[in-house]
């Protein structure tokens, strides 16, 4: 099977990085199966019906989400009523949605997708460690995927380590930043701290630059937009082995799309 999982989708701009590479990337590379990070897909902060649906009609397969899942309010009860958007499974039971879902891929082959929050410099959440235990145990999937939404690299990467060997990938999001640490843990595990930012380099993580230097040098808020210059596509691409549900290669991913 080959995975593709598309770091942090952000604003207008990563919306069309996806639109203008996916389909070809999915068809060229024969991927099989499409995860999205996109909390950050509406307009830089939260995610819409609208834009998910857009996702869902570019060939994304499951989005995933993190501690901005609930920013836009009419997106709620879509979590509830779409499994294939998820939010991290270590948020309160009484929160909208849920945090793994397990779907057929090809002939019969299942692949559970996971999504946990990390709480290092992060908002409050449950053990993510206890959770990713708890799905893996539960699962019956034949391959499994992870993606550690994390502030701290050292939080994804004991992630990784903790399930080496037990699923099939554990990939970071939330940072922004592509790291350049992907490897294959000895057990079968592919790792990366984060896959990186889809949408506009000329920013802040995202934002316009200067409001975001204002913020920096002077500690006076000022109201961030999303950037719009030097768009790029950043993903992970993952070939892993059916009959062991474990990897074989890992591959990062950065394209300039305008």
């Amino acid at each position: 099977m080959n995975l593709l999982f598309i770091g942090d989708i952000f604003g207008e701009a990563g919306r069309t990085a996806v639109e203008k590479v996916l389909p070809s990337l999915r068809a060229d590379r024969k991927i099989d199966s499409v995860i999205a990070n996109a909390e950050n897909i509406a307009h830089g902060k939260g995610i819409t019906t609208k834009t998910a649906e857009f996702l869902f009609s570019n060939g994304v397969d499951v989005i995933t989400s993190g501690n901005h899942a609930f920013d836009q309010e009419e997106i709620h009860s879509y979590f509830a009523r779409q499994p294939r958007l998820l939010r991290p499974a270590n948020y309160s039971a009484k929160s909208p949605g849920k945090g793994y879902v397990q779907y057929e891929v090809y002939g019969g082959v299942t692949l559970g997708v996971l999504n946990l929050a990390g709480r290092i410099h992060m908002e409050p959440a449950d053990n993510p460690f206890l959770a990713a235990d708890q799905a893996v145990l539960n699962s019956k999937a034949d391959i499994f995927f992870v993606d550690m939404h994390a502030e701290a690299t050292s939080e994804s990467r004991a992630m990784g380590w903790y399930l080496d060997g037990r699923v099939a990938a554990v990939l970071g999001s939330h940072t922004h930043v592509q790291t350049a640490d992907e490897e294959i843990l000895p057990k079968g595990t592919a790792f990366i701290s984060d896959a990186g930012m889809t949408g506009p380099y000329r920013s802040i993580i995202g934002m316009q630059i200067e409001p975001a230097l204002r913020k920096f040098v002077t500690g006076i808020k000022s109201r961030f937009e999303p950037a719009t210059q030097d768009i790029r596509f950043c993903a992970v691409l993952v070939e892993i082995e059916e009959s062991t549900g474990l990897a074989r290669k890992i591959e990062r991913i950065q394209i300039k799309v305008a």
